[in-house]
């Protein structure tokens, strides 16, 4: 589709099975869309002589098919991305004339033919390894001008120095210092210019082959293969590239029917979703401008509230109570007021800081954020409202007004949460580390899709000295400073034991061996009859006894003690994809089944 008059964005879903893609000379502005991260079969892509800004996405980590990549005429911005290290397949490389910057280190392992990185601001040094190119071009950049890089590249750098020192002569012959320097520099590039012309035409085989062969035994985490009940073997095992994912097929019109399952970066299958334009459109514009949440005077507040009533409670968290605020004309907005407390110990600009970061963010499967309100020593965070309450609420405080939430409903919840995190971990920059994963933060919609609240607030629960999320907290957050992004993954895997048992994360009532759920139940995921044992009695057994195996198959992935071990969301995003495809689940006829048969009390 190259050299036509196309403008705008890039859509934002492509087809995933794209080997070869040209969009060049069109006008297409906006960022590179994230989908292309999930092309694993991409050949070959040309996005040059478009308008596209903003900062590279981390997203090249499966594209070790990838062996030309032209992103040159631009105006993208930022550093190259560390996942360009796994472009092992790469040989052809331009994005001259961008406004990149940083330095391209990242590029030194890469098996390149061509290099062009022209006319950015890039710095530091150009890495030795990249000096053998047959055609490198990196005029117009802000290159450092010592003598030698710093380290690394270690020895490399530190003979090139010795013999610049032999070469300035002997018994101080300091008035002609200039003179050798640039007589010695003429001498290198010659050598150099010969040697790289010998290398060319006699190329070491024996190491090149060696070398392309290691880039391809890259690792791939587990959750990349089929998922199969020796979890821990197959965790240890490389497998080759033509073995990833070649079996997987999207079915999109089942995936168009629910928005949970909808929006696919970073690293997921395709699958489209209702809201899938939307976002796109509100993610990009983001990048271009950004979103300032709205300011809700406190006496409105108050009014909303009843004066932050007990009976406008809706709950309470470890960092302060939700509320539920109803307006004149209809409107409802549930309003986070954060203990006071929490402030003490740091800086008051720390709120407006935190507003600023979680107002950009924007998803189908997250609660967003509406505005807030910082007054006379109030700070609050002002949410949409959902009726339907929380997921805790659904499956742990069940009433005359609910039924029981189907099997495929549950799986759409672990989908479309799954995809809330997949965001915050690997399409924000920085990521969030939640911290606070748990089935009371999972709002459901009208239609009972999940909507993930309580993001972007770790630095308040980082001053909390209880450990948080009682029976969702993995082995190593003893504090919460403990936390990281796989530490989300154990929460996570968590919440898809309840949906998976009907069971509380923690429950007293229950003998001791039983009282926390992941501990009872991680050992009995992969036998059958204890499964069958352990599904929750609401279900009443109707659910496809396949899809439970693989749903728990998912579960013991995430639930695994050592965080090293736990894939990434992205991973456990397209296991879940694949859970659907396989199990034929149209999500969205079972609705009527599960959502809320009054709501009269709003």
């Amino acid at each position: 589709m190259s050299k036509n008059n196309l403008k705008n964005d890039i859509p934002y879903q492509l087809p995933p099975n794209i080997v070869h893609l040209d969009l060049s000379n069109n006008g297409f502005s906006g960022n590179v869309p994230y989908s292309i991260s999930q092309m694993t079969d991409l050949n070959y892509v040309d996005l040059g002589h478009n308008k596209l800004n903003g900062q590279l996405s981390d997203m090249f980590q499966k594209l070790t098919k990838l062996k030309s990549l032209d992103l040159s005429y631009n105006s993208l911005t930022g550093n190259l991305p560390q996942s360009f290290a796994s472009l092992s397949s790469l040989s052809e490389l331009r994005l001259q004339n961008n406004q990149l910057t940083g330095p391209i280190n990242v590029l030194a392992g890469l098996p390149l033919d061509t290099l062009n990185v022209e006319n950015n601001d890039f710095s530091g040094w150009v890495p030795d390894e990249l000096e053998g190119i047959a055609n490198i071009d990196t005029g117009g950049n802000s290159w450092s001008s010592g003598s030698a890089p710093p380290p690394p590249p270690g020895a490399k750098a530190i003979t090139a120095k010795r013999k610049n020192q032999d070469k300035g002569g002997k018994g101080g012959m300091s008035g002609l210092s200039i003179g050798l320097i640039v007589l010695a520099s003429v001498v290198v590039v010659v050598l150099l210019i010969t040697l790289f012309s010998t290398r060319k035409s006699t190329p070491p085989s024996h190491f090149l082959d060696e070398e392309r062969a290691s880039h391809r035994r890259a690792f791939t985490p587990l959750a990349s293969q089929e998922l199969t009940n020796d979890y821990h073997g197959a965790m240890r095992k490389e497998f080759r590239e033509s073995e990833s994912f070649d079996s997987i097929k999207i079915d999109v019109k089942t995936m168009q029917k629910s928005p949970s399952i909808g929006y696919n970066p970073p690293h997921s299958d395709f699958s489209q979703s209702l809201n899938d334009n939307e976002f796109a459109s509100r993610l990009n514009s983001r990048r271009s401008s950004s979103f300032h949440a709205v300011s809700y005077p406190l006496a409105d507040l108050q009014t909303a509230t009843g004066n932050f009533a007990m009976g406008r409670l809706l709950g309470e968290g470890t960092i302060g109570r939700v509320y539920r605020a109803k307006y004149p004309d209809g409107k409802v907005l549930a309003v986070k007021k954060i203990d006071s407390s929490l402030f003490q110990s740091g800086r008051q600009e720390d709120f407006t800081d935190i507003v600023a970061s979680i107002s950009k963010v924007h998803h189908p499967n997250i609660a967003e954020l509406v505005g807030s309100c910082s007054e006379l020593g109030h700070n609050m965070l002002i949410y949409e409202y959902f009726r339907n309450g929380s997921l805790h609420d659904f499956l742990h405080m069940s009433d005359d007004y609910s039924k029981p939430l189907t099997w495929n409903t549950r799986v759409r919840i672990a989908l479309g949460t799954a995809r809330a995190v997949e965001y915050l971990h690997e399409v924000c920059s920085p990521s969030f580390v939640h911290k606070n994963i748990k089935s009371s933060n999972i709002l459901l919609d009208l239609e009972l899709n999940p909507r993930l609240s309580d993001y972007g607030l770790a630095n308040f629960h980082n001053r909390l000295s209880q450990n948080l999320g009682v029976g969702y907290s993995a082995p190593e957050c003893t504090i919460p400073s403990g936390y990281t992004l796989k530490s989300d993954i154990y929460s996570f895997g968590v919440v898809m034991l309840e949906l998976l048992t009907g069971r509380m994360p923690f429950d007293t009532s229950k003998p001791r061996s039983e009282q926390c759920l992941a501990r009872w139940a991680t050992p009995q995921l992969h036998d059958i009859d204890a499964l069958a044992k352990m599904v929750d009695p609401a279900l009443r057994g109707l659910y496809p006894t396949k899809s439970l195996s693989r749903f728990a198959d998912i579960i013991a992935l995430c639930v695994q003690s050592e965080p090293e071990f736990r894939p990434p969301m992205s991973e456990v995003v397209q296991a879940l994809v694949r859970l659907v495809q396989r199990s034929s689940m149209n999500l969205r006829d079972d609705l009527t089944a599960s959502r809320r048969t009054d709501d009269s009390e709003y």
